[in-house]
Order: C-alpha cells, then sequence, then structure tokens
C-alpha cells in the first residue's frame, strides 16, 4: 500500500486531534467535517479498501465497529448516527487507507446530501 495522509497521522508525524486510540486503531475528528460530529475511525494495518480485506482481518474489522459504537457513546451521539464506508473511487473513497466515517449532531437524511 502506498503512504497516505492516514499512515502519517497513525505514526504522529501529522497532528490530528485524536479522540480514540489503541493498539488496533485510531479515531480523531475529520479536518472537513460533514456533520457537527464527524470522527474518522482507522485501523493501524494499512488496508487500502473494505474490497480488500481478508479473512484474517475479520477480527480486526469487527473491533473497528465497535470502536465506532465506543466513540459515539463517548461523543454522546444517544440521539443516533450515520456509519459510512466508502469502497474505490466511485464509492466516493478519496484516501486509500480503510476509514469509517462517524457522523451525527443532526438529523442525517437520505439519501444523503
Amino acid at each position: 500500500m502506498s503512504e497516505t495522509i492516514f499512515s502519517k497521522i497513525i505514526r504522529k508525524e501529522i497532528p490530528a486531534s485524536i479522540v480514540y486510540e489503541d493498539d488496533l486503531v485510531l479515531a480523531f475528528r475529520d479536518v472537513n467535517p460533514q456533520a457537527p460530529t464527524h470522527i474518522l475511525i482507522i485501523p493501524k494495518k494499512p488496508i487500502p479498501k473494505l474490497e480488500e480485506a481478508s479473512d484474517s482481518d475479520r477480527d480486526l474489522l469487527g473491533h473497528l465497529l465497535l470502536t465506532v459504537k465506543k466513540v459515539a457513546a463517548e461523543a454522546k451521539l444517544s440521539q443516533g448516527y450515520r456509519v459510512v464506508i466508502n469502497n474505490g473511487e466511485h464509492g466516493g473513497q478519496t484516501v486509500n487507507h480503510l476509514h469509517v466515517h462517524l457522523l451525527g449532531d443532526r438529523p442525517m437524511a437520505w439519501p444523503p446530501g
């Protein structure tokens, strides 16, 4: 996988507003928020996109989603929130490192907009 901005954030070479970190994942506030609360949760393992995750990543992917739940609770998103994973160019993915968008603190419409 090529170097990404997320790799640099994981290594603390680029500052980020980190809200959660453990051995497997890192969560930080998005610099271009699409909602009052917009947090990105990323695995520290470099997986370019969800499509490229393998069966050996099963536990990590489960941990990633359970971390979303934990971060949402810490952000007090008790009225609900949206979880988004963009996959590939047509899916809107702009950084080639798997990441989950946690969006909240406003009503979410469908389709998104």
